[in-house]
């Protein structure tokens, strides 16, 4: 435990060689702690380089509350955890998507879908870096707001506060294919 605590410091310290041994010592354990809670190991791997990514970018102020595997393992299932939740989501808002497409009308429904996607991808990345960000952790990923200021070391009225100004930009930017109500 002590060489992983030793690791963890030279790593705060920017030790490219100190990441490298973590990732190479735990990469492969945290890929079938993954892989037992998803059942995917390609997802499980992503998980796991998300994980370790992070660990990187918040290496200066990474603390480690017990042992840096406790850290790298607890991380490494909130993540996992944090994927099934938003598949559950997916699965549960499925039948509502197919509900939805089957009311579109026939020909031109899938060019205004396709021209919706391409508007939002443009609104979403013309937003200011950490509002994009912000955005992108809660929409994309399915985190918490206490979990995505947990992951970017901002408080969570700051998280709420960018995520307010993406959704009033994206909804401004995206008016013109809102139904008359709907709102993001």
């Amino acid at each position: 435990m002590s060489d992983d605590q030793d690791l963890f410091e030279r790593l705060r310290a920017g030790d490219e060689a100190a990441f490298d041994t973590i990732f190479r010592t735990w990469y492969a354990p945290l890929v079938r702690l993954a892989t037992g809670m998803l059942r995917t190991k390609a997802v499980a791997e992503e998980i796991v380089q998300d994980v370790m990514l992070e660990v990187w970018r918040r290496r200066d102020s990474l603390v480690t509350e017990g042992s840096p595997q406790s850290y790298l393992f607890r991380a490494t299932r909130n993540r996992a955890l944090n994927h099934l939740r938003h598949e559950r989501v997916v699965q549960r808002s499925e039948p509502h998507l197919v509900e939805e497409r089957s009311k579109a009308p026939t020909g031109t429904g899938g060019l205004v879908e396709e021209e919706i996607d391409v508007a939002l991808r443009r609104a979403v990345s013309e937003l200011p870096p950490r509002c994009r960000e912000v955005f992108e952790l809660s929409r994309g990923h399915g985190l918490r707001y206490s979990e995505i200021a947990e992951t970017l070391g901002i408080s969570v009225k700051a998280v709420e506060a960018q995520m307010g100004k993406a959704l009033r930009t994206l909804r401004e930017r995206l008016a013109p294919w809102l139904p008359e109500g709907r709102t993001l």
